[in-house]
């Protein structure tokens, strides 16, 4: 629920280039260099089955793209310890959560036979209206979403049965993880909301073919974004499409709302995997979403990084998106007609809810007005709170203007009327 301050306080992160760590932060970074990692496909594999106590990866093709993806990280000279902890502890968790995808297949193949009916996705850069969008028709329980308790650990495990002290083991480890997230960078939250219940990407379905541009925000991988742009993604996206299945079979319904901005640049092999869904392109001034993206950046630097460094981000993520959105205008009208929208944020901000009409009218699902009203209040008493305004300071902190970062992109602007906002 949004709060109800009508002046939620304005936020100036001014240690942004010379962080000054708390205890907390300093610990952390103690603790994780007194652990080393050593980012190798064996150990991976090994600390997976070791986890899990089984064996079976199901098909092997995604090994090359695993090596690839763990030379990547260790090649990233600046990442802190932490980061490289993280990192080898959540590919871990891929590779084990991968066994029990195909475990509970073997032992239930009928699994595979369970159709994805005509999913929504929504494929749009991250502050373009997605998150408002995604938490509404997520409020509609004739589909399914991918809340971050399950994303993060989409087969129960052992001892992850409900008991009556803990009904959802799993949604307490991730309430826990985030807590300890957001103790160590207490501003992400205003940069980033989040939750155990906040609706996930479905990126994390596509890692555990280990694939995706994922990696790209956690650490510096220009090996992995060549190679992952380089490689057909159909692969990928088809595993992610069996993860559904799985999921559908352990807690239905079989009609899937989905979001993810990678989609954009991945248009052909979404399409392909879902061909009877409908689209929905959010779009935005992308200065917004790069500003916000390298702030959010050199802010977590101070845990992530060895040494803080602006020209990180600021040479990364403007050319980065410019590549994403690029393949977007490309590829954008090989969706059909009839199942895609394109949605406008200054449109949505103004009239949300004829816009919301439109996306169930072509995915044909009815949208009574008392349902409309379900979503809304559904979204009021579970939205993100508002902690505060961060004040941003794109030349200051990095010493780049909107108007020169908006040049990069007058192809997006040229094809989609899309209004520039950031001054």
């Amino acid at each position: 629920m949004r709060s109800a301050a009508t002046n939620p306080p304005i936020i100036k992160l001014t240690d942004l280039k010379s962080p000054v760590l708390t205890a907390l932060q300093q610990g952390a970074l103690a603790m994780a260099a007194a652990h080393p990692v050593t980012f190798s496909v064996e150990a991976v594999l090994a600390a997976a089955r070791a986890e899990t106590g089984l064996t079976d990866f199901g098909a092997v093709d995604f090994l090359p793209r695993l090596a690839v993806w763990l030379q990547s990280i260790d090649e990233d000279d600046n990442a802190s310890a932490i980061t490289r902890a993280n990192l080898f502890q959540m590919t871990v968790r891929y590779a084990a959560t991968r066994l029990r995808m195909e475990d509970i297949i073997r032992r239930h193949p009928e699994i595979l036979a369970i159709h994805i009916d005509r999913p929504i996705i929504v494929a749009g850069l991250p502050r373009s209206g997605t998150t408002h969008l995604l938490g509404l028709l997520s409020a509609d329980k004739r589909l399914r979403s991918l809340p971050w308790w399950e994303a993060i650990a989409p087969v129960p495990a052992p001892g992850d049965e409900p008991t009556q002290a803990d009904p959802n083991p799993r949604h307490t480890r991730a309430a826990q993880g985030w807590q300890a997230y957001e103790s160590l960078l207490p501003y992400m939250a205003i940069m980033h909301e989040f939750s155990a219940d906040h609706i996930s990407e479905d990126i994390e379905l596509q890692a555990l073919d280990f694939s995706s541009y994922l990696i790209e925000w956690l650490a510096h991988v220009p090996r992995w974004r060549d190679f992952y742009l380089s490689q057909d993604q159909r692969g990928p996206y088809a595993y992610m499409k069996k993860a559904m299945q799985v999921l559908t079979f352990l807690r239905g319904p079989n009609r899937w709302v989905i979001k993810c901005p990678q989609h954009m640049e991945q248009l052909p092999a979404l399409y392909d995997t879902f061909p009877d869904a409908t689209f929905v392109l959010t779009h935005r001034d992308p200065v917004g979403s790069i500003r916000s993206a390298m702030t959010m950046a050199l802010y977590a630097a101070r845990i992530l990084r060895k040494k803080i460094s602006p020209a990180e981000p600021a040479s990364y993520w403007p050319d980065r998106y410019e590549r994403l959105l690029r393949a977007c205008v490309r590829d954008r009208d090989i969706l059909p007609v009839a199942q895609t929208i394109d949605v406008y944020f200054h449109e949505w901000i103004k009239n949300p809810d004829a816009i919301l009409r439109e996306i169930y009218a072509r995915a044909g699902l009815p949208l009574t007005d008392a349902a409309l009203a379900e979503l809304h209040a559904y979204l009021e008493a579970h939205g993100e709170q508002d902690k505060g305004r961060l004040e941003y300071d794109l030349e200051g902190d990095f010493g780049l203007t909107a108007e020169a970062i908006r040049k990069s992109f007058g192809f997006y602007f040229a094809r989609f009327p899309v209004k520039a906002e950031v001054a």
